[in-house]
């Protein structure tokens, strides 16, 4: 780091003590949270942050389940502020490693292993009577491309379409002459076919999803499969209702952001489940400060949850007795979003 006034380079470590009139911190992905803090504190009137996207942490190579391959500024700072440097005392680690295991990031991480392995047959054989050739299907099913697509026919089934009957209507309206990735095509048309839920009004039923965010598997598969997701299902809701607990008792503000919950039992049971996708949505990607849904989605999987969160938050605050009433324009724009996320 760079110390202001003179303008001389020492390390965080030998600028503990240090106070000066400005301080300039180079941030790399492997810089540990104890670390920035130091460099972050020195400078009386001025602590600037300049944050390298160009370098890989060699250290914590092994990614998240919910990481990209995109850096940018504000993944590395978050990063970061995960590292620890600090040595944990034996209760510190268990806990701290309980913690990762037990979040639903990694529970979600998990079940949709499970499922892509659980229904790996299923959209196999899908893909196979969906009128392709048969080269053509082996070649899709062979892609790198046919586990996002396998995720986007949960996706899709979760939200009440009719998968079977919809894949052979997509392959038949326009050839693959010019596909370099037939499984990719796919992918893009499903996406696009069923933006939003199916079914219209009171026709329309409520999508499929665990605690409000994660699309359900169905369909056939063996009884360890099954029993398998329906384990971590169990396990990421009964996760979200504690961290909503947790939070409620501390009085977070994120959690009285949500307004109180009805006295109504019915009303209450609603406010509730929708306060819960909010708890799911901050513990699956890690969102710690008083903001209910933290800083804006980076990635194309967050934006969708974070359009579903957000419309749990609205709803639970709608249901809250001290709530204020909404603007026609502001609920036709949410229809509008669930319908364009879902």
């Amino acid at each position: 780091m760079c110390l202001g006034h003179l303008g001389y380079a020492v390390t965080a470590h030998r600028s503990q003590g240090i106070t000066t009139d400005t301080a300039h911190t180079l941030v790399e992905p492997g810089t540990t949270r104890e670390t920035l803090y130091v460099s972050m504190t020195r400078g009386r009137e001025a602590n600037t942050a300049y944050v390298a996207t160009d370098r890989p942490d060699d250290s914590h190579a092994q990614q998240h389940p919910d990481d990209t391959d995109e850096t940018t500024a504000k993944s590395v700072l978050l990063g970061v502020l995960q590292h620890v440097g600090a040595e944990l005392s034996a209760h510190e680690s268990i806990t701290a490693e309980h913690e990762a295991w037990s979040s639903i990031a990694q529970l979600t991480a998990e079940y949709e292993t499970i499922a892509s392995a659980a229904q790996h047959d299923r959209w196999a054989g899908l893909v196979r009577d969906s009128g392709l050739t048969p080269d053509d299907a082996d070649a899709a099913i062979a892609s790198d491309a046919f586990g996002a697509l396998t995720a986007e026919l949960r996706r899709a089934e979760a939200n009440r379409h009719d998968v079977a009957a919809l894949l052979p209507r997509l392959v038949a309206a326009r050839g693959f002459t010019d596909a370099d990735d037939i499984a990719a095509v796919l992918h893009h048309r499903i996406a696009r076919a069923t933006a939003r839920p199916a079914g219209a009004g009171r026709t329309r039923k409520a999508p499929r999803l665990i605690a409000g965010l994660i699309p359900e598997a169905s369909g056939t598969m063996s009884a360890d499969m099954r029993r398998a997701l329906d384990e971590r299902r169990h396990l990421i809701e009964q996760r979200a209702d504690a961290m909503l607990d947790a939070a409620l008792d501390a009085r977070e503000p994120w959690a009285t952001g949500l307004g109180a919950a009805p006295r109504d039992p019915r009303q209450a049971a609603a406010w509730r489940r929708q306060a819960r996708t909010v708890a799911a949505y901050r513990d699956r990607y890690g969102i710690t400060g008083p903001a209910s849904l933290g800083t804006p989605a980076e990635n194309a999987a967050q934006k969708v949850d974070a359009a579903r969160a957000k419309i749990a938050l609205n709803r639970a605050r709608e249901l809250s007795p001290d709530h204020q009433p909404v603007e026609p324009e502001s609920r036709a724009a949410e229809r509008d979003t669930l319908g364009r996320s879902l």
